[in-house]
């Protein structure tokens, strides 16, 4: 979870709470970070660029990962080459969907299915918060 906030104080007892309430607790800072690897992630719409094609702009333009989900494709490279990959896709593509720094799981968690609509629910309450800026979770919400 990344916070933007003029209150620390305030947002942390904030995220605490909401934890609390659904059951978990919250770590110290960074506690997590182990679980996760930041990458550049840029979005191009299906219209724009064909699944084979998209795939080898994206390891022509210095890209670590290309995979197409069902309405885009998402390009994954090392956090500091973002400007560098995007720079040598645009001589193709005209339009994209973002790109943006994240935190993507190394690892995806199974969760049971009768816990899916309260891993859905706490995760929509931590992004309601209003200094929460990012959620991002290890949960394989598609094996169910």
């Amino acid at each position: 979870m990344e916070a933007l906030t003029d209150n620390k104080n305030r947002t942390a007892s904030n995220v605490r709470t909401i934890f609390v309430k659904n059951g978990g607790n919250l770590g110290t800072q960074g506690s997590a970070s182990h679980n996760f690897s930041q990458l550049g992630i840029i979005k191009v719409d299906k219209k724009e660029i064909s699944d084979e094609q998209i795939l080898e702009l994206a390891i022509e333009a210095g890209a670590e990962e290309c995979i197409s989900r069902d309405d885009y494709h998402e390009i994954q490279c090392a956090m500091n080459e973002i400007y560098n990959v995007k720079k040598n896709l645009e001589k193709t593509i005209a339009n994209f969907i973002s790109t943006e720094i994240e935190w993507v799981p190394l690892n995806s968690v199974d969760v049971a299915k009768d816990r899916v609509e309260t891993a859905i629910e706490f995760l929509e309450t931590l992004e309601d918060d209003d200094d929460v800026q990012n959620v991002y979770s290890n949960i394989n919400f598609g094996n169910n």
